[in-house]
């Protein structure tokens, strides 16, 4: 794992509801530490190496709208997570939570991040959406934000998506809108999930306004079958 002795961090605590979850990112997105070339062989540019290291405000609304989801006896999967703030949010509320990220630093700081808030491990794979051969397994809710980057990965998240979905699934997607939400909604569909895109109500917390939604994707065993067929 990446070590972080070249690169600058910084330590806050994030307001979620009551919940102060407390987390270590990169000190800003200016940060670079990639000294065997880990990320450059996985496609990383430096550019946008330091993107995963620092909280975003799609990553803000997510945890937000988690803070009172029903996750009882949920198994939950946070897809291109970064920092994994909504990983930690869960974690805290004892949920059966499990991240995945594509960085090779990313599994530094959620390990880092959930000592500090003195929680049990959270589950953690590094993966490609492209790749078949992880060993997660399918899941309840699904969740992510801000992951509408390019419209080649619209059908590749989508695909793993459904890969790791049980026929009953809750999806959950925040979109800072970057023009792709329609996109990947056609796709969802042919998996069998209707679909709903709401404004977040209250983002106060946020230092400017959200543009985005949050989308909502949701499907029965029934529209499984039907869409399997």
């Amino acid at each position: 794992m990446t070590s972080l002795t070249t690169v600058r961090v910084r330590y806050q605590t994030i307001e979620i509801g009551n919940t102060d979850i407390h987390v270590c990112t990169l000190r800003d997105n200016q940060q670079f530490s990639d000294p065997d070339n880990e990320a450059l062989n996985l496609g990383i540019c430096s550019a946008s190496w330091p993107m995963f290291g620092v909280i975003w405000p799609s990553s803000l609304v997510l945890a937000n709208h988690m803070l009172d989801y029903d996750i009882a006896g949920k198994r939950i999967l946070e897809v291109g997570c970064g920092m994994a703030l909504s990983s930690l949010l869960l974690n805290h509320r004892h949920a059966d939570i499990t991240a995945t990220d594509y960085h090779p630093t990313v599994e530094y700081f959620l390990d880092r991040n959930t000592t500090l808030n003195n929680n049990k491990e959270i589950n953690f794979e590094r993966l490609d959406w492209s790749e078949d051969n992880s060993h997660l397994g399918k899941f309840d809710i699904i969740i992510g934000s801000d992951l509408l980057y390019e419209d080649q990965h619209i059908d590749i998240l989508a695909e793993f998506i459904e890969r790791h979905a049980l026929p009953t699934c809750e999806v959950i997607v925040v979109d800072p809108g970057r023009g792709r939400k329609n996109k990947l909604t056609n796709k969802m569909i042919e998996f069998g999930f209707s679909s709903q895109h709401v404004k977040p109500e209250n983002t106060t917390y946020l230092e400017l306004p959200f543009k985005g939604h949050i989308l909502t994707f949701s499907r029965s065993a029934a529209s499984y079958k039907q869409s399997d067929t």
